[in-house]
């Protein structure tokens, strides 16, 4: 049995005001959303729109259309998102066609959300591509009438967002090896004795880590302290309860809430020696000590290309998802030598990136 009823479910038990909200602004005559065209121009887009009557036709003259929505603006997603247009385009060129993209962003909003994803469908787009968990299942939400398909980008925990057996439904998962960026902290500092987890209760990426921490810790016998947030300002005060906890070293997930206010706190945590171990190298470039994971950019690639599969070859056949291989580990030099600690030990561990404090 198909799992249409698990994402309408996921709605009205999270988003049943969004929803309402979102569905009384859809059908406000003139209502409108600001688009990125291919060109990287903006638009207007008028929700009164009619539905395209344009058909796709074969060779040269073929035309394929793509709504990218971008759950909210930070690091991870951003590369994400220029990797998949970047792979479209080649795609187009390298097989004479023309591919229409477009990129919007939710602004972490669900009836935003919900608005990009009906005016994709009503646009009568070939494939949604959304970017993150929330995206993800709304867009599957707004494609079950049609079926129109959802190819999703870095969704860390498919099942726990009830996104399998969508048979219009598929995308890249770069879950985290919770374990193995742990084994990190202790191979660095053997003598840590009490970790802080940073992370967003809403954010369902960090689920399942922050469970295996958990487990991992308790199974060594070390001492964690939570601190979860939302928003930017959470997020400093958070680190501020974890710097006053004397905590040994931090971890957060592949969390949306966290990430884009890691510039905020990077230089905070450094002063005070405490290294931050993340579920992203998008972290790491904007300040924080180090991760083990993905790389964005071949994975909005994967994505493009499985959803030109989708596009021409179908559904059928397709994997309900397909995980990244992760492997990289990505340490911050700069923020290394503010904590004056030794990295060395990670050449052992893996493929080892250096790279510096960027503000993008």
């Amino acid at each position: 049995m198909k799992k249409q009823s698990i994402v309408k479910k996921f709605f009205a038990m999270t988003a049943a005001a969004a929803m309402i909200l979102s569905l009384c602004a859809c059908s406000s005559e003139g209502e409108k959303i600001t688009q990125q065209s291919q060109s990287g121009q903006t638009q207007n887009v008028d929700n009164s729109t009619e539905p395209s009557s344009t058909t796709t036709q074969p060779g040269s003259d073929t035309v394929y259309k793509v709504a990218i929505i971008q759950q909210l603006d930070h690091a991870s997603l951003d590369e994400i998102a220029r990797a998949i247009e970047a792979e479209l385009d080649k795609i187009a060129a390298d097989n004479g066609i023309t591919i229409e993209h477009t990129l919007t962003s939710g602004q972490d909003d669900q009836s935003t959300l919900r608005q990009l994803g009906d005016q994709a469908i009503a646009d009568q787009v070939d494939v949604i591509i959304p970017i993150a968990t929330t995206a993800a299942q709304i867009a599957a939400l707004c494609a079950e009438g049609t079926k129109t398909p959802v190819v999703y980008a870095a969704i860390s925990d498919p099942a726990e967002a009830e996104l399998t057996g969508i048979d219009y439904v598929t995308g890249t998962s770069d879950a985290l090896n919770t374990k193995f960026i742990l084994d990190m902290m202790l191979a660095q500092n053997p003598d840590v004795a009490k970790v802080g987890l940073l992370y967003s209760l809403s954010e369902p990426n960090s689920k399942t880590p922050i469970a295996d921490a958990k487990a991992y810790l308790d199974g060594k016998g070390i001492a964690y302290v939570e601190q979860t947030a939302n928003s930017n300002d959470e997020v400093v005060a958070a680190v501020s309860s974890l710097i006053a906890e004397g905590v040994d070293a931090i971890f957060t997930p592949t969390d949306n809430k966290i990430a884009p206010a890691e510039l905020a706190v990077y230089e905070d945590l450094a002063k005070a020696g405490i290294p931050h171990y993340t579920g992203a190298d998008s972290f790491v470039r904007n300040g924080a000590f180090t991760t083990c994971g993905v790389n964005y950019t071949e994975l909005g690639a994967r994505t493009a290309d499985l959803a030109y599969q989708a596009i021409t070859e179908g559904m059928g056949g397709m994997e309900d998802f397909y995980l990244m291989d992760g492997g990289i580990i990505t340490v911050n030099t700069e923020t290394a030598a503010m904590l004056g600690v030794d990295y060395s030990v990670f050449n052992t561990m893996g493929t080892v990136v250096e790279v510096q404090t960027t503000e993008d």
